[in-house]
Protein backbone atom coordinates (compact mmCIF):
# COMPACT_ATOMS: atom_id res chain seq x y z
CA UNK A 1 0.00 0.00 0.00
CA UNK A 2 1.52 3.30 -1.14
CA UNK A 3 0.70 6.84 -0.13
CA UNK A 4 0.15 7.58 -3.83
CA UNK A 5 -2.65 5.01 -3.93
CA UNK A 6 -4.25 6.54 -0.85
CA UNK A 7 -4.15 10.00 -2.44
CA UNK A 8 -5.75 8.66 -5.62
CA UNK A 9 -8.43 6.83 -3.63
CA UNK A 10 -9.30 9.90 -1.53
CA UNK A 11 -9.57 12.16 -4.58
CA UNK A 12 -11.84 9.63 -6.33
CA UNK A 13 -13.91 9.38 -3.14
CA UNK A 14 -14.18 13.20 -2.99
CA UNK A 15 -15.31 13.66 -6.62
CA UNK A 16 -16.99 10.27 -7.23
CA UNK A 17 -15.87 10.58 -10.82
CA UNK A 18 -12.71 8.82 -12.02
CA UNK A 19 -12.32 11.11 -15.06
CA UNK A 20 -12.46 14.31 -12.99
CA UNK A 21 -10.27 12.81 -10.26
CA UNK A 22 -7.62 11.78 -12.80
CA UNK A 23 -7.68 15.23 -14.38
CA UNK A 24 -7.33 16.85 -10.95
CA UNK A 25 -4.37 14.59 -10.12
CA UNK A 26 -2.72 15.20 -13.51
CA UNK A 27 -2.70 11.51 -14.41
CA UNK A 28 -4.57 9.41 -16.95
CA UNK A 29 -7.88 7.80 -16.03
CA UNK A 30 -6.43 4.38 -16.78
CA UNK A 31 -3.59 4.99 -14.31
CA UNK A 32 -6.07 6.05 -11.63
CA UNK A 33 -8.31 3.04 -12.25
CA UNK A 34 -5.33 0.66 -12.21
CA UNK A 35 -3.91 2.02 -8.92
CA UNK A 36 -7.28 1.88 -7.15
CA UNK A 37 -7.83 -1.65 -8.47
CA UNK A 38 -4.43 -2.70 -7.06
CA UNK A 39 -5.37 -1.15 -3.72
CA UNK A 40 -8.66 -3.06 -3.67
CA UNK A 41 -6.87 -6.30 -4.50
CA UNK A 42 -4.39 -5.73 -1.66
CA UNK A 43 -7.25 -5.03 0.77
CA UNK A 44 -9.22 -7.94 -0.70
CA UNK A 45 -12.44 -5.90 -0.80
CA UNK A 46 -13.97 -3.39 -3.26
CA UNK A 47 -13.90 0.28 -2.22
CA UNK A 48 -16.19 1.52 -5.02
CA UNK A 49 -19.39 0.35 -6.64
CA UNK A 50 -19.04 0.76 -10.41
CA UNK A 51 -22.49 0.94 -11.95
CA UNK A 52 -22.20 1.92 -15.60
CA UNK A 53 -20.51 5.31 -15.59
CA UNK A 54 -21.57 6.00 -12.00
CA UNK A 55 -19.22 5.45 -9.08
CA UNK A 56 -20.28 5.21 -5.44
CA UNK A 57 -18.43 4.21 -2.27
CA UNK A 58 -18.99 0.82 -0.75
CA UNK A 59 -19.37 0.48 3.02
CA UNK A 60 -15.75 -0.66 3.11
CA UNK A 61 -14.77 2.43 1.14
CA UNK A 62 -16.54 4.72 3.62
CA UNK A 63 -14.79 3.08 6.57
CA UNK A 64 -11.37 2.90 4.91
CA UNK A 65 -11.46 6.56 3.85
CA UNK A 66 -11.18 7.69 7.49
CA UNK A 67 -7.97 5.74 8.02
CA UNK A 68 -6.57 6.62 4.60
CA UNK A 69 -6.97 10.33 5.41
CA UNK A 70 -5.36 9.86 8.84
CA UNK A 71 -2.46 7.96 7.29
CA UNK A 72 -1.76 10.68 4.74
CA UNK A 73 -1.99 13.37 7.40
CA UNK A 74 0.49 11.55 9.64
CA UNK A 75 2.87 11.07 6.73
CA UNK A 76 2.63 14.76 5.90
CA UNK A 77 3.11 15.68 9.56
CA UNK A 78 6.21 13.48 9.56
CA UNK A 79 7.63 15.33 6.56
CA UNK A 80 7.00 18.68 8.26
CA UNK A 81 8.64 17.39 11.43
CA UNK A 82 11.73 16.28 9.50
CA UNK A 83 11.88 19.69 7.83
CA UNK A 84 11.72 21.33 11.25
CA UNK A 85 14.44 18.97 12.45
CA UNK A 86 16.69 19.92 9.56
CA UNK A 87 15.88 23.61 10.06
CA UNK A 88 16.75 23.26 13.79
CA UNK A 89 13.24 24.10 14.93
CA UNK A 90 12.88 20.89 16.92
CA UNK A 91 14.83 17.83 18.03
CA UNK A 92 17.17 16.72 20.80
CA UNK A 93 20.92 16.24 20.90
CA UNK A 94 22.68 14.25 23.63
CA UNK A 95 26.17 15.29 24.64
CA UNK A 96 28.46 13.45 27.04
CA UNK A 97 31.25 15.32 28.81
CA UNK A 98 33.94 14.39 31.28
CA UNK A 99 34.16 16.53 34.42
CA UNK A 100 37.39 18.26 33.43
CA UNK A 101 35.93 19.74 30.23
CA UNK A 102 32.80 21.34 31.63
CA UNK A 103 34.05 24.86 30.90
CA UNK A 104 34.60 24.19 27.21
CA UNK A 105 31.16 22.59 27.00
CA UNK A 106 29.50 25.49 28.84
CA UNK A 107 30.76 28.06 26.35
CA UNK A 108 29.53 26.08 23.35
CA UNK A 109 26.24 25.26 25.07
CA UNK A 110 25.40 28.90 25.80
CA UNK A 111 26.07 29.92 22.19
CA UNK A 112 24.14 26.99 20.71
CA UNK A 113 21.10 27.36 22.99
CA UNK A 114 20.93 31.11 22.34
CA UNK A 115 20.97 30.58 18.58
CA UNK A 116 18.72 27.49 18.42
CA UNK A 117 16.35 27.72 21.41
CA UNK A 118 13.91 25.15 20.01
CA UNK A 119 16.49 22.34 20.02
CA UNK A 120 16.65 20.47 23.32
CA UNK A 121 20.14 19.66 24.58
CA UNK A 122 20.67 16.75 26.98
CA UNK A 123 24.01 16.82 28.80
CA UNK A 124 25.45 13.81 30.64
CA UNK A 125 28.49 14.18 32.94
CA UNK A 126 30.43 11.01 33.64
CA UNK A 127 33.84 9.38 33.40
CA UNK A 128 35.46 8.90 29.99
CA UNK A 129 35.05 5.13 30.25
CA UNK A 130 31.32 5.36 30.99
CA UNK A 131 30.76 7.96 28.27
CA UNK A 132 32.47 5.79 25.64
CA UNK A 133 30.19 2.91 26.64
CA UNK A 134 27.10 5.14 26.33
CA UNK A 135 28.31 6.30 22.92
CA UNK A 136 28.68 2.68 21.82
CA UNK A 137 25.10 2.02 22.98
CA UNK A 138 23.88 4.98 20.86
CA UNK A 139 22.73 6.83 23.99
CA UNK A 140 24.85 9.87 23.09
CA UNK A 141 25.48 11.74 19.84
CA UNK A 142 29.03 12.74 20.74
CA UNK A 143 31.28 12.91 23.77
CA UNK A 144 33.88 15.41 24.96
CA UNK A 145 36.63 13.63 26.88
CA UNK A 146 40.34 13.36 27.61
CA UNK A 147 41.65 10.44 25.57
CA UNK A 148 45.03 9.54 24.10
CA UNK A 149 44.05 6.32 22.31
CA UNK A 150 42.63 6.54 18.78
CA UNK A 151 42.72 2.84 17.93
CA UNK A 152 39.00 1.98 17.78
CA UNK A 153 38.20 2.07 14.07
CA UNK A 154 34.46 2.67 14.51
CA UNK A 155 35.06 6.02 16.27
CA UNK A 156 35.67 9.43 14.72
CA UNK A 157 38.29 11.34 16.73
CA UNK A 158 38.73 15.11 16.66
CA UNK A 159 41.60 16.28 18.89
CA UNK A 160 41.02 19.72 20.39
CA UNK A 161 44.06 20.57 22.50
CA UNK A 162 46.73 19.14 24.80
CA UNK A 163 46.77 20.13 28.45
CA UNK A 164 49.47 19.25 31.01
CA UNK A 165 48.68 17.25 34.12
CA UNK A 166 49.71 19.49 37.03
CA UNK A 167 49.90 19.69 40.78
CA UNK A 168 47.17 21.96 42.14
CA UNK A 169 47.96 23.52 45.48
CA UNK A 170 46.82 26.28 47.84
CA UNK A 171 48.67 29.54 47.12
CA UNK A 172 49.97 29.70 50.68
CA UNK A 173 51.16 26.07 50.82
CA UNK A 174 54.80 25.13 51.19
CA UNK A 175 54.84 23.89 47.58
CA UNK A 176 53.37 26.96 45.92
CA UNK A 177 56.73 28.57 45.07
CA UNK A 178 58.04 25.55 43.15
CA UNK A 179 58.62 25.94 39.42
CA UNK A 180 58.10 22.21 38.86
CA UNK A 181 57.71 19.05 40.91
CA UNK A 182 58.62 15.39 40.46
CA UNK A 183 56.39 12.36 40.92
CA UNK A 184 58.68 11.24 43.73
CA UNK A 185 58.02 14.49 45.62
CA UNK A 186 54.30 14.17 44.92
CA UNK A 187 54.24 10.62 46.30
CA UNK A 188 55.15 12.04 49.71
CA UNK A 189 52.33 14.61 49.84
CA UNK A 190 48.69 14.01 50.84
CA UNK A 191 46.66 13.97 47.63
CA UNK A 192 43.03 14.36 46.62
CA UNK A 193 42.36 13.04 43.10
CA UNK A 194 39.43 12.15 40.91
CA UNK A 195 37.76 8.78 41.52
CA UNK A 196 39.46 5.69 40.13
CA UNK A 197 36.89 5.24 37.35
CA UNK A 198 37.97 8.53 35.79
CA UNK A 199 40.48 8.36 32.93
CA UNK A 200 42.66 11.12 34.43
CA UNK A 201 42.83 9.15 37.68
CA UNK A 202 43.91 6.06 35.68
CA UNK A 203 46.50 8.21 33.91
CA UNK A 204 47.93 9.51 37.21
CA UNK A 205 48.06 6.12 38.95
CA UNK A 206 49.74 4.54 35.89
CA UNK A 207 52.40 7.27 35.95
CA UNK A 208 53.16 6.58 39.64
CA UNK A 209 53.19 2.80 39.10
CA UNK A 210 55.53 3.14 36.11
CA UNK A 211 57.96 5.01 38.35
CA UNK A 212 57.61 2.41 41.11
CA UNK A 213 55.96 4.89 43.46
CA UNK A 214 52.95 4.59 45.77
CA UNK A 215 51.12 7.92 46.07
CA UNK A 216 49.49 9.02 49.32
CA UNK A 217 45.92 9.31 48.00
CA UNK A 218 43.88 10.54 50.96
CA UNK A 219 40.61 11.31 49.16
CA UNK A 220 39.01 10.31 45.85
CA UNK A 221 36.17 12.49 44.56
CA UNK A 222 34.26 12.34 41.26
CA UNK A 223 33.64 16.11 41.25
CA UNK A 224 36.35 18.61 40.29
CA UNK A 225 34.87 21.65 42.13
CA UNK A 226 34.92 19.56 45.33
CA UNK A 227 38.56 18.62 44.71
CA UNK A 228 39.42 22.30 44.29
CA UNK A 229 37.50 23.23 47.45
CA UNK A 230 39.45 20.61 49.41
CA UNK A 231 42.76 21.87 48.03
CA UNK A 232 41.83 25.41 49.12
CA UNK A 233 41.77 24.25 52.73
CA UNK A 234 45.53 23.72 52.53
CA UNK A 235 45.32 20.16 53.90
CA UNK A 236 45.67 18.37 50.56
CA UNK A 237 47.14 18.83 47.10
CA UNK A 238 45.40 17.86 43.89
CA UNK A 239 46.54 16.46 40.56
CA UNK A 240 44.41 17.66 37.67
CA UNK A 241 44.59 18.52 34.00
CA UNK A 242 45.50 22.20 33.93
CA UNK A 243 42.49 23.21 31.84
CA UNK A 244 40.25 21.98 34.69
CA UNK A 245 41.58 24.69 37.02
CA UNK A 246 40.13 28.14 36.44
CA UNK A 247 40.20 29.42 40.00
CA UNK A 248 43.59 31.13 40.19
CA UNK A 249 42.84 33.49 43.09
CA UNK A 250 43.50 30.92 45.83
CA UNK A 251 45.13 28.14 43.83
CA UNK A 252 48.27 27.66 41.78
CA UNK A 253 49.29 24.94 39.33
CA UNK A 254 52.79 23.48 39.15
CA UNK A 255 54.10 21.46 36.18
CA UNK A 256 55.08 17.81 36.84
CA UNK A 257 58.61 17.06 35.61
CA UNK A 258 58.11 13.59 34.15
CA UNK A 259 57.70 13.19 30.38
CA UNK A 260 54.30 12.43 28.92
CA UNK A 261 52.29 14.15 31.64
CA UNK A 262 49.92 15.59 29.05
CA UNK A 263 46.31 14.77 28.24
CA UNK A 264 44.51 15.28 24.92
CA UNK A 265 41.00 16.69 24.88
CA UNK A 266 38.94 15.42 21.97
CA UNK A 267 35.49 15.00 20.51
CA UNK A 268 34.56 11.38 19.86
CA UNK A 269 31.56 10.15 17.86
CA UNK A 270 30.55 7.01 15.97
CA UNK A 271 31.72 6.94 12.35
CA UNK A 272 28.76 5.04 10.94
CA UNK A 273 26.01 6.80 12.90
CA UNK A 274 23.90 9.42 11.11
CA UNK A 275 24.93 12.86 12.35
CA UNK A 276 22.01 15.23 12.80
CA UNK A 277 22.44 18.78 11.58
CA UNK A 278 22.16 20.10 15.15
CA UNK A 279 24.97 17.78 16.29
CA UNK A 280 27.16 18.91 13.39
CA UNK A 281 26.65 22.56 14.32
CA UNK A 282 27.30 21.87 18.01
CA UNK A 283 30.53 20.09 17.05
CA UNK A 284 31.58 23.10 14.94
CA UNK A 285 30.91 25.45 17.84
CA UNK A 286 33.07 23.33 20.14
CA UNK A 287 35.88 23.52 17.57
CA UNK A 288 35.42 27.28 17.14
CA UNK A 289 35.44 27.92 20.90
CA UNK A 290 38.63 25.89 21.13
CA UNK A 291 40.29 27.92 18.35
CA UNK A 292 39.24 31.20 19.99
CA UNK A 293 40.80 30.19 23.30
CA UNK A 294 43.90 28.51 21.89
Amino acid sequence: MESRQLRYFLKAKELLNFTEAAHNLHISQSTLSQQIKQLEEELNIPLFNRIGKRVTLTEAGELFAVYAAQSLKKANDGLLLLKDLNDLNTGTISIGVTYGLRNLLKQALVRFASKFPKVNVRVVFSTSEELIEKLNQLELDLILVFNESTTDQHFRYQPLFDSPVTLVTFKESSLSDKKSISLEELSKTPLVISSRGDSTSHFIIRAFNKSGLNPKVSIEVNDIPTILDLVKTGHWHGILVQTSVNEKDLLTTIPIKEKGMVRTAMIISLKEAYEKKAVKIFREQLMENNRNHA
